[in-house]
């Protein structure tokens, strides 16, 4: 990534609907207190609210955008061939592209609010999560236009289709990981602001259950881990907690200060600096 040389202070916006909408106030009040973040990183609906904030829009503005760019209108595009696609998918030409709603609505209020500014020409920099509809590995993406990136990072499965960003099939970010912190891992300090979606009272057609799915993934991917061993703290792992893209395996540390024992085991991220 090229787009922050050494971010001192990154806000990471993970997916929530709607609910993402309050970072905004959070935005607001670091700003009245100088605390201005030179990086910000966005996950589906988080994705949105952060372009936003490095759009640098009034807060009244981001407020009143951020309201009318997803509304229940969006959901009711309906691609009536999607049912024969279903039930006759040879006939239907069925494919990796399939998708139940239209993406022109959501498409052109994107561009009404974003236009074709490209992502690289931003600051505070935005780094836009997706997901590889192919591999279902977390994708980031840091140049390029605004509007492609964010239409990848809410492309839901099924209700959307993937978007093509540099010869990748993208879909919405929290499949592979609904709070991004790992995207902002070369930033000295982090804020993450995260939400639990909350499940659908009722299941009474496709588009509830696969909200209820998605949800239920969102939510068990952004739970807590269960708690580790009391090990010695070690100074040679810079990886971030909770991180996706760095994976802590057991290691023998000899960089323990103060310790006489000469081999103590600790967590270790096989990408993080010996």
């Amino acid at each position: 990534m090229h787009d922050v040389a050494v971010p001192r202070l990154a806000l990471v916006l993970g997916s929530g609907g709607v609910r993402s909408v309050a970072a905004l106030g959070l935005v607001e009040v670091q700003r009245r207190e100088g605390i201005v973040p030179d990086l910000l990183v966005g996950c589906s609906a988080g994705a949105m609210v952060g372009a936003l904030v490095t759009f640098d829009y009034p807060e009244p503005e981001a407020l009143r955008i951020a309201t009318t760019l997803w509304t229940a209108e969006i959901a009711r595009q309906r691609r009536w061939v999607a049912v024969p696609q279903m039930l006759w998918p040879r006939q239907g030409c069925f494919d990796a592209d399939f998708a139940m709603r239209h993406d022109h609505l959501i498409r052109t209020r994107l561009a009404q609010a974003f236009g074709d500014t490209r992502l690289e020409q931003r600051r505070p920099a935005l780094r836009v999560s997706a997901t590889d509809a192919a591999t279902g590995a977390a994708v980031v993406v840091v140049k390029g236009p605004a509007v492609d990136a964010l239409r990848s990072s809410i492309a839901m499965p099924f209700t959307f289709a993937p978007q093509q960003i540099g010869g990748q099939r993208l879909i919405d970010g929290f499949v592979s990981d609904p709070l991004p912190v790992s995207a902002a891992h070369d930033a000295r300090a982090v804020l993450a602001f995260g939400f639990e979606a909350p499940l659908p009272s009722r299941v009474n057609g496709p588009s509830r259950l696969l909200a209820q799915v998605t949800s239920s993934m969102t939510t068990t991917s952004c739970m807590p881990a269960s708690p580790r061993p009391n090990l010695p703290e070690c100074n040679c792992c810079a990886c971030l907690p909770g991180s996706t893209a760095h994976r802590p395996v057991r290691h023998r540390c000899h960089a323990l200060p103060g310790n006489r024992a000469a081999e103590q085991q600790k967590l270790r991220c096989p990408r993080c600096p010996r």
